[in-house]
């Protein structure tokens, strides 16, 4: 018999992170881990570091002109990553 108090291992996952991390916090590591697949390997491997903070996702380059290059594409980055959480999550995209 279905008990409805009982939950699945990835509800309670779920709400373990929504309570220590907060609400978005799933969504932020979707976007982490799918940085590469909306990029693509050649800008991925020049990624050094990402963070979200506040909605703003900080990318940390080793490319100058990569750097460049990226902030003309922000928009849709933002708008594709945002589609890959499946809500809006970011707000902004630094490039460092």
């Amino acid at each position: 018999m279905n008990d409805p108090n009982q939950n699945t291992i990835g509800e309670l996952i779920k709400a373990f992170y929504e309570e220590r991390r907060g609400p978005g916090y799933l969504n932020e590591v979707n976007i982490i881990n799918g940085w590469e697949s909306i990029v693509g390997p050649f800008i991925a491997q020049y990624t050094k570091d990402l963070y979200i903070k506040e909605g703003v996702l900080f990318v940390r380059l080793t490319s100058d002109s990569l750097r460049n290059e990226l902030s003309y594409s922000k928009s849709v980055l933002m708008k594709n990553l945002n589609q890959l959480a499946g809500r809006e999550v970011l707000t902004d995209i630094v490039f460092k």
